[in-house]
């Protein structure tokens, strides 16, 4: 993913098998799409249960096991949460779930994005439940399958800091196209990964795909999401232009017979949504975007001037967000 070129992102060319498959580099965890009626209970062991209805069904899950996020090492793998759908039975061979007592007191930590429930337990940590549409299509096609429309059901459990998103906005090739930068930290160090897929989805535990939405763009009113990519190793860095792309190129999944070029996606507003290392939760940004960029205008040659000695200060050994 080279600024000032085509970036690659996520995609699995039949979008039924990319239903199915099981996301490597999973954040604050996922437990299910669709979910309503989400209850979190977290008894004195430091276990918790969520119930929920999903596919006409009532669901008890009972997750533990895991806190936090590891820095990233090519030697470890990522905490994760151990997970069993029978509510309990799978851990403890018996119906565990009719004598759960939640000793969770109420949430009282920092306010989180697309939060369905949450609380603190005895022991100080937090456990959260957030939904989002992860998987919707990129390059501001409207979904048109079900499983692009799925709201995501995530769980987190953590104490202290949550991951920051720093996001800059500026021009890029003499002030042609629009883009942004900047980069995804925890706990003050790079949040980054180890190997992608030829198309940029991160194959390991540690990388992230940061999915970037554009707000009243040429796509139409309203949010569409514009594309995803991941942050740099070993900077946490990432950076992405929006320039014109082919729909049948670089693996995107496209409506049929929707092969016209898309974008470029800029627009009024961008937000950037991104799973939180290990299990911390899930983040976003949003921000304006910038008008046109008009070299006769002393204010937008400063601005781009300070943005790319911003850039300069910030990328450090990062090979590919070095394009003005």
């Amino acid at each position: 993913m080279v600024r000032g070129t085509h970036i690659r992102l996520l995609v699995v060319t039949a979008a039924l098998v990319a239903a199915a498959l099981p996301r490597v580099a999973a954040g604050s965890q996922l437990i299910d799409r669709n979910a309503s009626g989400v209850q979190l209970a977290v008894n004195r062991k430091g276990e918790a249960m969520i119930t929920y209805r999903a596919a006409g069904r009532l669901k008890r899950v009972l997750v533990w096991g895991a806190l936090n996020a590891r820095f990233p090492s090519a030697n470890a793998h990522q905490v994760r949460l151990k997970k069993d759908y029978a509510g309990g039975w799978g851990k403890y061979r018996r119906l565990y779930w009719r004598g759960f007592r939640n000793a969770c007191r109420p949430y009282d930590g920092p306010k989180l994005v697309w939060f369905v429930a949450g609380c603190k337990a005895r022991d100080g940590s937090y456990w959260a439940l957030q939904s989002w549409q992860t998987p919707l299509p990129d390059l501001g096609f409207a979904p048109w399958l079900p499983e692009q429309r799925a709201w995501e059901l995530h769980v987190s459990h953590w104490t202290g800091e949550l991951a920051q998103l720093e996001v800059h906005t500026d021009w890029i090739y003499g002030g042609r196209f629009h883009d942004l930068f900047g980069r995804l930290t925890y706990r003050g160090r790079p949040v980054f990964g180890y190997s992608t897929t030829r198309y940029g989805a991160p194959l390991d535990g540690f990388g992230r795909l940061l999915y970037l939405d554009t707000f009243n763009s040429r796509y139409g009113p309203g949010w569409r999401r514009e594309n995803s990519f991941v942050a740099h190793n070993p900077t946490g860095m990432f950076c992405y232009g929006f320039y014109p792309f082919n729909p049948t190129k670089s693996g995107y999944v496209h409506p049929p017979g929707q092969t016209a070029v898309r974008g470029p996606g800029n627009g009024a507003r961008y937000r950037i949504t991104v799973e939180g290392p290990g299990l911390t939760p899930d983040v976003t940004w949003t921000g304006a975007g910038l008008h046109d960029y008009d070299s006769k205008n002393p204010a937008d040659v400063a601005y781009e001037h300070q943005e790319n000695a911003l850039l300069d200060s910030m990328v450090g050994v990062d090979r590919q967000c070095r394009q003005h």
